[in-house]
């Protein structure tokens, strides 16, 4: 890239498709190094063609790092972020400063991930090659300064959200030199070494969903029509992506009493199908409404509960995002639900209209709920999905109450407010 910025569009984690169960995280994997094979480089080689050095970082860094890998091998002397408080949909130029102090290894390639900086889930892929391919590892001068730049749009995103960087080759990354003061780790533990964080003045903040009670239960039969749901306020899902209009309007209503906590969603479908029939059959892959319920709100122990157009259940508690699924499936809900197709399931020959599905969620099946019954003023964390295939197995659609910026819908910084009236 040398002194040339070039706009990257950072690649959200995870595809549509894959925002259920299965887990988004993309990049190399933490994994041990290959056997490295020094450049044969010699301190003070001129740099090859088109690299551009330096002879010292800018002294207006807006990040200094000093940390080191391969045993002191090449250095990261920081970056500068400008601007240094961008706004949401703002450009931001990143300039990096690396250095070798030896003789570098050959064929590692650089990498740079966005993650949330409070859970360390990663939200972006922002991997190029350094100066646009005019400066791979191996072939840097020992003590001459390689800067990078390149630009990212700034996210509109709740959180701040923390760089991570460092070099990768097949399925390893180079290792990170751990620090004399443990109390300032210069890695995250998967070899991926802290760079600056980003912070927005202008973050989205958490939607909210006042939840009134119930003074009867609404029937269980998937038609929506009880006087009751009048009583709840109707909420419309967004792009889980960004919170950007979608193709399918789905809405949802919500009520609970002293048992239960009732969920009904409505949605729009010209094609209404489902291959999977059995209880927990991985009907995340196929068209699917969902809810996650974090009761206490620790972003650790959650529930996930959905229904398909065949009526077909899945739920799952996890102690910790996305903990062994296996282990997850054994908790049963004894969730009650029911569903209304208004057209012929799985007939793509014709025009659907839709379907509806109600949900009767036991409060005490739930984890870690803070009391029972549960009292007016309490607020848990959830979130309200949708997956729709647009066209089956093809063009999904991501929907959500909360919008997640990332590619995963057990994102749990990003769920809203559940608030019981």
């Amino acid at each position: 890239m040398n002194a040339r910025s070039k706009t990257l569009t950072w690649v959200l984690a995870g595809l549509l498709g894959l925002m259920g169960c299965r887990d988004e995280q993309a990049g190399p994997r933490n994994r041990p190094p290959p056997q490295q094979q020094a450049s044969p480089q010699a301190p003070g080689q001129a740099p090859a063609a088109g690299m551009k050095t330096l002879e010292a970082a800018p002294a207006d860094l807006t990040f200094k790092s000093g940390a080191t890998w391969a045993g002191g091998t090449v250095e990261y002397l920081g970056s500068k972020v400008e601007p240094a408080r961008p706004t949401a949909g703002q450009q931001v130029r990143l300039s990096h400063y690396f250095r070798a102090l030896k003789a570098p290894p050959q064929g590692w390639t650089f990498f740079l991930h966005v993650v949330d900086a409070s859970s360390g889930q990663q939200l972006g892929n922002a991997d190029h090659e350094l100066q646009g391919g005019a400066a791979p590892l191996g072939s840097w001068p020992v003590g001459k300064v390689i800067e990078d730049v390149h630009v990212i749009q700034m996210p509109n995103y709740a959180g701040a959200l923390q760089l991570v960087l460092g070099f990768w080759q097949g399925e390893a990354r180079l290792p990170v030199d751990d620090r004399p003061l443990p109390a300032q780790p210069a890695h995250d533990g998967q070899q991926r070494m802290f760079g600056p964080r980003l912070e927005s003045p202008q973050q989205q903040p958490l939607p909210e969903y006042r939840v009134p009670r119930a003074s009867k239960p609404p029937a269980i039969d998937g038609k929506l029509d009880d006087e009751i749901w009048k009583a709840a306020p109707m909420v419309t899902l967004n792009s889980s992506m960004d919170g950007s209009p979608v193709s399918k309007k789905t809405t949802a209503r919500m009520l609970y009493d002293d048992k239960f906590l009732y969920v009904a969603f409505e949605c729009e479908d010209a094609d209404v199908w489902g291959s999977l029939r059995k209880k927990d059959d991985p009907i995340y892959t196929e068209d699917a409404v969902e809810i996650f319920i974090d009761a206490n709100g620790d972003g650790k122990t959650y529930n996930e509960l959905q229904v398909s157009p065949h009526n077909v259940n899945f739920d799952a508690a996890f102690v910790a995002r996305r903990s062994d699924l296996p282990e997850a499936m054994k908790w049963e809900s004894a969730m009650k639900s029911a569903v209304t197709v208004r057209g012929t399931i799985d007939n793509d020959a014709d025009q659907d209209e839709g379907w509806s599905a109600e949900m009767q969620i036991p409060l005490e099946k739930l984890m870690e709920v803070p009391r029972l019954p549960v009292q007016k003023g309490d607020t848990w964390r959830f979130n309200l999905y949708r997956l729709e295939h647009l066209v089956r197995r093809q063009q999904i659609e991501g929907q959500s109450f909360s919008p997640l910026f990332a590619g995963d819908f057990h994102h749990l910084p990003r769920f809203g407010r559940l608030i019981f009236e």
